[in-house]
C-alpha cells in the first residue's frame, strides 16, 4: 500500500492516478469530506482527516511501505499563520514520526521552492541555504521548517526524501489552484491586467514524475528541485491566449503600481467578499518581480529527471476545465502540443 497526502490538491490528484495507472494500491488521504469528489470513481482506500491529529496519522501509515506527502496549507498572505504553521509543519512531524514507528520502506516530502535560498541573478540549488532574516511569507517559513522536520527524521532512522515543487500547470486542479483560477478568469475574460516578472513552472506530469523518481533514486536526507521551465508572465499570458482564443489582457502594470493596487484590495476583499481568494497578492506580485531562477541539475543528474512541456501542460489544463464545463470553448483555438 502507498499512502498519498493532500491526494485532493493539485500534486495529489495527478500523482494518485499515475500511480494507480501503474498498478499500485493506493491510500488517499483527504482533509475533509468535502473532498471527495478528487477521488471519486477510483480504486483507493480513501481516508479523511487532519494530520495534525496525531493517532489520525498513525492510521494513515499503518501498513504502507511508501508515503508521499503532498498536503500543505499554500498562501500568499500573512493571516491565518496559526493554521499554517499547524497544517505544514505539526502535521509533516506527526506524519513522520508515524512513519519512524512503522518502519515505512521511504517517504517522499513535497518542499516548496520557497523554502530555497534566493540567488539574485542567479539560479538556485539546492545547496543554497534559506536566510530567516529576509522578509519571507509565513508559508515560506513553514515549509523551511518541514525540511527540519525531514532533516530530524531522517537523523532518527526515517529514509526521507524532499522533492521541491515549484509552479504546478496542469489538469486535475480540483481547487482549483492559483494558476488554474488564472487560466478560468483569463478563458471568460475576467483579467483586465497582469504584472510582468517570472517564475519557475512545472507541468503536473513532470511533478508527478519527479516525485516517483525520487522515491526510487533519490538519496535520503537530501532534497531535489523540480521544474520544466521558467516562463515569463508576458509568455504565460501569450501561451493562455494561444489556448483560450482570447486576447490578452490589455493592460500590462508595472510591479510597484500593482502592489498598490492589490494592497488596496486586501484592505477592502475580507469585508465587502470575505470568502473570495485574492489571486494577485502583494506577497505573490513580489515574487515575480523577483524572477526567480531554479537549477535542476541535481535531479537531472541524480534522478534522471527531463522536464517535458509547459505549452502541453497548459492545453492539458485547459481541456480539462472544458471538461468540468469550468471554461466554454474558445472558437479560435491553436492545436494542442502533445508530450
Amino acid at each position: 500500500m502507498i499512502l498519498v497526502t493532500g491526494a485532493a490538491g493539485h500534486l495529489g490528484a495527478n500523482l494518485v492516478r499515475r500511480l494507480l495507472a501503474d498498478g499500485e494500491d493506493v491510500r488517499a488521504l483527504l482533509h475533509t469530506s468535502r473532498d471527495a469528489e478528487s477521488i471519486a470513481g477510483l480504486k483507493v482506500d480513501g481516508l479523511v482527516g487532519d494530520l495534525q491529529d496525531a493517532e489520525l496519522a498513525a492510521a494513515a501509515v499503518r501498513g504502507c511501505r511508501h508515503v508521499y506527502h503532498c498536503a500543505a496549507k499554500v498562501s500568499t498572505t500573512y493571516r491565518s499563520n496559526a493554521a499554517i504553521f499547524g497544517a505544514n509543519v505539526i502535521g509533516t512531524r506527526n506524519l513522520l514520526r508515524a512513519c519512524l514507528r512503522e518502519r515505512v520502506g521511504k517517504v517522499v516530502v513535497t518542499g516548496s521552492f520557497s523554502a530555497t535560498g534566493i540567488v539574485p541573478g542567479g539560479a538556485s540549488t539546492e545547496e543554497d541555504p534559506f536566510n530567516p532574516l529576509l522578509q519571507h511569507l509565513p508559508y515560506g517559513f513553514t515549509k523551511a521548517a518541514v525540511e527540519h522536520e525531514c532533516l530530524k527524521a531522517f537523523a532518527e532512522g526515517v529514509p526521507v526524501v524532499v522533492a521541491v515543487s515549484t509552479a504546478i500547470l496542469g489538469p486535475w486542479d480540483f481547487k482549483p489552484s492559483r494558476m488554474g483560477q488564472v487560466l478560468i478568469r483569463f478563458a471568460a475574460r475576467r483579467i483586465p491586467a497582469y504584472v510582468p516578472g517570472g517564475f519557475p513552472f512545472i507541468a503536473a506530469r513532470d511533478i508527478v514524475e519527479g516525485h516517483l523518481l525520487a522515491m526510487r533514486k533519490g538519496r535520503p536526507g537530501q532534497k531535489y528541485i523540480l521544474e520544466t521551465a521558467f516562463k515569463t508572465f508576458d509568455e504565460i499570458m501569450d501561451l493562455y491566449a494561444s489556448v483560450t482564443g482570447k486576447p490578452r489582457p490589455p493592460l500590462r502594470i508595472p510591479p510597484s503600481v500593482m502592489s498598490v493596487a492589490a494592497t488596496a484590495a486586501g484592505a477592502i476583499m475580507p469585508y465587502v467578499r470575505p470568502n473570495a481568494d485574492q489571486l494577485l497578492t502583494p506577497a505573490a506580485i513580489q515574487i515575480l518581480a523577483m524572477n526567480r531562477r531554479a537549477d535542476i541539475t541535481k535531479a537531472k543528474t541524480e534522478l534522471g529527471f527531463e522536464p517535458t512541456s509547459i505549452e502541453a501542460a497548459v492545453h492539458e489544463a485547459y481541456d480539462w476545465f472544458v471538461g468540468r464545463g469550468a471554461i466554454s470553448p474558445g472558437r479560435a483555438r491553436i492545436n494542442a502540443p502533445r508530450s
